[in-house]
């Protein structure tokens, strides 16, 4: 089988990307309304200013061989190389090459909710600093050596910052990189400890992104990357690598369900691409699946939309031991919406309790430690079973994004069973035998 090409097709003028070699890349497209540019850092439309996303040429490769191309590649998202804007020798470059964390069978987990149809964790805190941004910086970082950007930057809540700063010292770029003044510690000397510049801004995560955008228009910024912002079509790419690894996992299968965070709400909309392009290209048998999305109680912009039947989504003040899914105005909301009432999933949300509750749950039972995003899907899992909206006998992905070492302070009153004496009388006095 040959396979044709699944990029948007929505304008045919071709596009030519100039010496820029993003691979199978060949325009940036609107996602409104389908107007091309060539291959730049542009993230919004000059027609109508939606989003751009990545369009690619897929034509031409055999199925098979390219599942065999796939299956012999390295253990990180370059395996996947020829589906992403990169170029062919990606692999040979300095880069922290995330990916290819493991997809837990979580049989404990699955008891403790009832689930008979197989559920997975799929555990992103194994990447190199310890979070799913790894996957999408490796990415941006390419496209930043095909620009000529000398700096990299960035918005965070404090896991891409820690991302940025690796990669950039990786492959030998400045970092500069902007959160919310008031993070979790240990993702503040995470981000710090690569050498780079931290800069804390006063306000919320909303608050830094629109000074990153203020500083792209300003010269004080030029020669900058950010990542999720001027090179955001080729950063959010990067996500769709959670979906090719978890069907390749499961043996080159479609899972049922998904249920994935929402911060931004890109890294759900790119899984849903991901997973489509594994269809088109013939790796996966087309079949349903339902993509659930995962919110934080406190900030959960997209989960009020979708539950009073909004088509937009309006912005929120957070406030949520979920720092880092504490964006009040998700730019791929409104997507996200239209991902889960296609695919028939819902989005839903948790409150701090439940969340610290599903931490500890999912280690508990399956030895993870998840940060507080985990804990938002694992707790958010149980909820829409308890509902009876996720199917307990389908095979069932979630998403743990992060380390659990990241955000101590939502844990912290966990602490000793008991203090005893070195003796075993002491011992059975605290009832432990």
């Amino acid at each position: 089988m040959v396979v044709q090409t699944v990029a948007d097709t929505t304008d045919s003028t071709p596009s030519a990307a100039g010496s820029v070699d993003l691979g199978p890349a060949t325009a940036l497209s609107c996602r409104e309304c389908g107007h091309r540019v060539p291959l730049g850092p542009v993230f919004a439309c000059e027609e109508c200013f939606g989003p751009l996303e990545i369009a690619y040429d897929f034509s031409g490769h055999d199925t098979e061989e390219l599942r065999r191309s796939i299956e012999s590649g390295p253990a990180n998202i370059w395996r996947y190389a020829p589906l992403l804007p990169v170029p062919a020798d990606v692999a040979t470059k300095p880069n922290i090459n995330p990916g290819w964390t493991k997809l837990v069978k979580a049989d404990n987990l699955a008891r403790e909710l009832g689930v008979t149809g197989g559920l997975y964790v799929k555990d992103d805190s194994g990447n190199p600093t310890h979070s799913f941004k790894d996957r999408v910086v490796a990415q941006a970082i390419e496209a930043a050596r095909a620009f000529g950007f000398t700096t990299l930057s960035c918005s965070s809540t404090g896991n891409l910052a820690g991302a940025v700063g690796a990669a950039a010292a990786r492959a030998g770029f400045r970092s500069c990189v902007f959160i919310p003044h008031d993070l979790e510690q240990g993702k503040v000397v995470m981000a710090a400890v690569y050498g780079g510049e931290l800069v804390g801004i006063e306000g919320n995560y909303d608050d830094v992104n629109r000074f990153c955008s203020e500083l792209i228009g300003d010269p004080a910024g030029e020669g900058w990357g950010f990542v999720n912002v001027n090179l955001r079509p080729y950063y959010a790419e990067g996500s769709k690598t959670l979906a090719y690894e978890i069907c390749e996992q499961l043996g080159w299968r479609l899972p049922d369900q998904l249920v994935v965070p929402i911060a931004s709400g890109s890294q759900l909309t790119k899984i849903d691409k991901g997973l489509r392009e594994l269809i088109e290209l013939g790796l996966v048998e087309d079949k349903p699946y339902k993509i659930f999305g995962a919110q934080a109680e406190g900030c959960s912009p997209v989960s009020t939309a979708f539950k009073a039947g909004h088509d937009v989504v309006r912005p929120q003040k957070p406030d949520t031991i979920a720092k880092s899914l504490a964006i009040g105005n998700p730019a791929d909301g409104p997507y996200v919406l239209d991902i889960a009432r296609r695919t028939g999933g819902v989005v839903e949300d948790v409150n701090d309790e439940q969340i610290v509750d599903a931490i500890k749950l999912l280690a508990r039972t399956e030895g993870i430690f998840a940060e507080t995003a985990g804990g938002v899907t694992v707790g958010v899992t149980r909820k829409l079973i308890e509902a009876g909206v996720l199917d307990p006998s389908l095979t069932t992905v979630v998403l743990n994004t992060g380390d659990g070492l990241k955000t101590l302070d939502a844990v912290a009153g966990t602490g000793l069973t008991a203090t005893i004496r070195p003796s075993l009388d002491s011992f059975r006095e605290a009832g432990l035998a």
